[in-house]
């Protein structure tokens, strides 16, 4: 089976720093300040042209930096990324100018996407129609709701026709019927072969749309396989976390790293 995407490896570090000074500082002396923050840390996995995968995991596990990472927005600190085909992704608000219209977001996204003015001019009115923005698509971005620009974003990303269509919570944000109409939308890019990376929260959407799962457990990965093999447990964690003191939690975090860095070892 031919590859759309490559994980090897894959650590993303951040700096947490109290303040600006400690920012300042940072740059400009030798030594270091602020404290390292992993949002992932060696996550390695790999997806086949035509699969459906579904990240899931508690807030804070690194599925959106993960998905960032894979749509080119945010760079790995370290590790392989390999995607084989244009990926596009679709998150609330994701690439959008706040003090642009959504009729001049869509241009601008499509012209950095090396779409024509003649392209684009041509794709305007399916991306209108579909976004159900109306006369809005005429006003700032900054004054829409977060459900209207997931809307665009969803518009302009399904309409561009990429190999690989990563969806960020897009379907979380915004009235029930768009949310249907965006599923549907999928389920038609799923039956043409399409690669799509599919992040929620929702189990029943996962079930019923994807072919496998990657588990991430604070930036690891706990598991990757089939849909019928890894939720089943991810439904068990979820019940156990739920029932979780704050202190147990942070012993099972602790835990959790521990094992990650003998396995690594």
């Amino acid at each position: 089976m031919e590859k759309a995407i490559i994980v090897k490896n894959v650590t993303k570090k951040y700096k947490l720093y109290n303040g600006m000074k400690e920012r300042i500082l940072d740059l400009i002396t030798p030594k270091s300040y602020g404290e390292d923050f992993y949002a992932l840390r060696n996550v390695s996995f790999e997806v086949e042209k035509g699969d459906v995968v579904g990240f899931l995991g508690i807030n804070g596990s690194g599925k959106s930096t993960l998905s960032n990472i894979i749509a080119g927005i945010v760079p790995e600190t370290s590790g392989i990324v390999q995607v084989n085909g244009d990926a596009a992704l679709i998150a609330v608000s994701a690439g959008l100018k706040g003090e642009l219209t959504g009729r001049d977001n869509i241009e601008l996204k499509c012209l950095m996407l090396g779409f024509s003015k003649e392209e684009i001019k041509r794709m305007e009115p399916d991306i209108i129609e579909f976004s159900e923005l109306g006369k809005f698509i005429d006003q700032p971005v900054k004054s829409y709701s977060s459900g209207m620009k997931s809307r665009l974003g969803f518009a302009i990303s399904v309409n561009i026709n990429p190999d690989i269509l990563i969806i960020d919570e897009a379907l979380s944000v915004g009235d029930k019927a768009f949310a249907e109409k965006s599923f549907e939308k999928m389920k038609e890019f799923k039956k043409q072969g399409k690669t799509m990376i599919f992040v929620s929260h929702s189990i029943g959407q996962m079930k019923q749309f994807c072919d496998k799962i990657l588990w991430l457990e604070f930036g690891m990965v706990k598991d990757f396989g089939e849909v019928n093999e890894v939720i089943p447990k991810y439904e068990d964690f979820i019940n156990k976390w739920k029932k979780m003191s704050n202190e147990e939690r942070e012993h099972y975090k602790n835990e959790a790293y521990k094992k990650h860095q003998k396995c690594a070892n």
